[in-house]
């Protein structure tokens, strides 16, 4: 084979592997497959500045690799339908930006996740640092899988990274990296710009994963995730039972309430054993479903 006849080869096999190119227009990338998506991104009203060669390439990465992740990142997209309506609010009334809500994607895939360290729930918080942010966390009780209750202490937590570093992106960083260590590492480098420091591959990485999974949440059709909408997962209409008493018997008490275990503990994740005592008789609310449930 003629050396031209490889090179030419080689160069067609590079490029359907998909490897990453850069458009000739300033603001436009090309992702995998030549997905475009716009180089001029924020976060939280942050700009990324996508000038840097380092920083182009770290996004180029996540965009690909999550535009190609079909089937995790269709279920994603079903799963924000039902779980951002929820935390969205929560986020706006702290006065922490929408941008947030994607810091919950990447950390869980929007599900009550156990991490290898021990971390848990939607946000995966340690225990100590559920505790020091007011969740219950026992035997019995774990509030780290309370949907409402953990999106108030992680905004909590990004209001106080805030304060400390200035920025929201380094809020952002420290979620993974801990503001002890990301602190560190502003100390050593002579820098509080995220985009300037030299991290650890995941806490580097983090941000970036967070922008392009918000650039496909919000632009699905655009990659290719044609979703209908009643693909889309839903919550359903509940009602809130308070309870300031010891329940024996969960089992017994969803009967009561017209549902059944299963159901009463889908809905209510932070129940972690099949009583509730509660000798000191705090109120707990429990989420009832009113709607979904019917066999027929």
């Amino acid at each position: 084979m003629k050396m031209t006849s490889r090179i030419s080869i080689i160069i067609l096999l590079v490029l359907a592997s998909g490897i990453l190119i850069f458009s000739t227009t300033k603001n436009v990338a090309y992702s995998k497959y030549h997905k475009a998506y716009p180089l001029d991104m924020d976060f939280a009203g942050e700009k990324v500045p996508t000038s840097l060669v380092d920083v182009k390439e770290r996004l180029d990465r996540e965009m690909s690799i999550n535009i190609n992740m079909n089937s995790t990142t269709s279920l994603l997209i079903k799963r924000a339908n039902r779980v951002f309506p929820i935390i969205e609010p929560i986020l706006a009334k702290n006065g922490v930006p929408d941008d947030f809500k994607y810091l919950a994607v990447i950390e869980s895939g929007l599900v009550n996740a156990v991490s290898p360290s021990g971390a848990k729930g939607v946000w995966q918080f340690m225990p100590e640092t559920a505790k020091e942010k007011g969740l219950e966390v026992r035997e019995q009780v774990d509030e780290r899988y309370h949907l409402e209750k953990s999106t108030q202490a992680a905004c909590d937590y990004l209001k106080k990274a805030k304060e400390k570093f200035g920025t929201w992106t380094m809020a952002a960083a420290s979620y993974n990296g801990g503001m002890t260590g990301l602190q560190k590492q502003i100390d050593f480098q002579k820098s509080n710009d995220y985009y300037d420091l030299w991290l650890t591959e995941e806490t580097a990485r983090y941000v970036f994963r967070i922008l392009a999974l918000k650039e496909i949440m919000k632009n699905p059709e655009k990659y290719g995730y044609l979703i209908p909408e009643e693909a889309l997962y839903k919550n359903v209409t509940i009602k809130k039972v308070s309870i300031d008493s010891t329940i024996n018997d969960l089992s017994d008490f969803a009967l009561k309430q017209g549902v059944n275990y299963k159901i009463l503990k889908t809905h209510n994740p932070w129940l972690r054993d099949k009583k509730l005592e509660n000798p000191s008789k705090k109120v707990y609310e429990l989420a009832i479903p009113i709607e979904g449930y019917n066999k027929n």
